[in-house]
């Protein structure tokens, strides 16, 4: 009941703050004199709450002076559209922000003191894709940087998982890395290259997490055409526990063999 509260507005809140102590709203609370104050579908709900509050001792102005502290604190939080970044890749559009995939990951790479983490999908051209990653490793040694990516078989290939996973690695070391600098630690979920498709799974996530608070969630692929030029969209923000259980979640998938170390 109690949480049909936090679905009220803080000018909501303290209207019916006001009723309270005012007197135009008492005990028990009379489902009408409450109605002018909350809109149909959530009002058997705070009915609910405030009767709750009232059962334990609350008294109309201990409500009152509740409802304007909840009030209070979520005047205090902040709005969704300063913690979260829209990122919309495509054609430029009149009226609609235009921020390239491209610009936000290499920014992430290129400002990375500690960590990054990788999963995606497919991955082409990655040189151009991967350029500041690689620099940054270059200049920091201690940058750790693992990514997850999708190793899979391709239709009619009865080669061993082994061979997949080293002529994947081969390629990626020659073609989608810049050559002179240090490998990233790669892993590949073994499933993707079963002879059994019906026991195949995808690595289908794209994200990106530096520093261990920095989360970019993305429709975009690890390609030049994702990056630059495909309609894509993604969220940029920073929060330690969503970085930090996105890290756990892949870890353990690792630390299981569920993910398994390509190079």
């Amino acid at each position: 009941m109690r949480e049909s509260l936090h679905l009220l507005s803080p000018n909501e809140l303290r209207s019916i703050a006001g009723a309270f102590r005012t007197g135009r709203i008492g005990i028990p609370c009379i489902p009408s004199s409450l109605a002018r104050y909350v809109s149909e579908p959530i009002l058997d709900g705070v009915i609910g709450a405030l009767e709750e509050m009232t059962t334990v001792g609350y008294t109309a102005a201990g409500i009152a002076y509740a409802l304007d502290l909840l009030a209070d604190t979520q005047s205090r939080l902040p709005k969704l559209d300063d913690v979260v970044q829209l990122v919309m890749s495509g054609p430029q559009m009149a009226g609609f922000e235009r921020r390239d995939t491209s610009v936000v990951v290499s920014e992430l790479f290129r400002n990375a003191r500690q960590s990054v983490l990788i999963a995606g999908y497919a991955v082409y051209q990655g040189k151009r894709v991967f350029s500041e990653l690689a620099k940054r490793m270059d200049e920091l040694p201690g940058l750790g940087v693992r990514m997850f990516l999708d190793i899979s078989r391709k239709p009619g290939d009865t080669s061993i998982p082994a061979a997949i996973v080293q002529q994947f690695v081969q390629r990626f070391r020659s073609e989608e890395w810049p050559i002179e600098s240090r490998m990233p630690e790669i892993f590949y979920d073994p499933r993707a290259l079963s002879l059994d498709w019906q026991e195949r799974a995808s690595l289908h996530a794209k994200c990106v997490v530096a520093d261990g608070y920095r989360v970019f969630v993305s429709s975009a692929n690890f390609t030049e055409a994702a990056q630059e030029r495909n309609i894509e969209i993604g969220l940029l923000f920073d929060s330690v526990s969503a970085a930090e259980r996105i890290g756990q979640f892949f870890a353990a998938l690792a630390d299981s063999g569920h993910f398994r170390r390509a190079s």
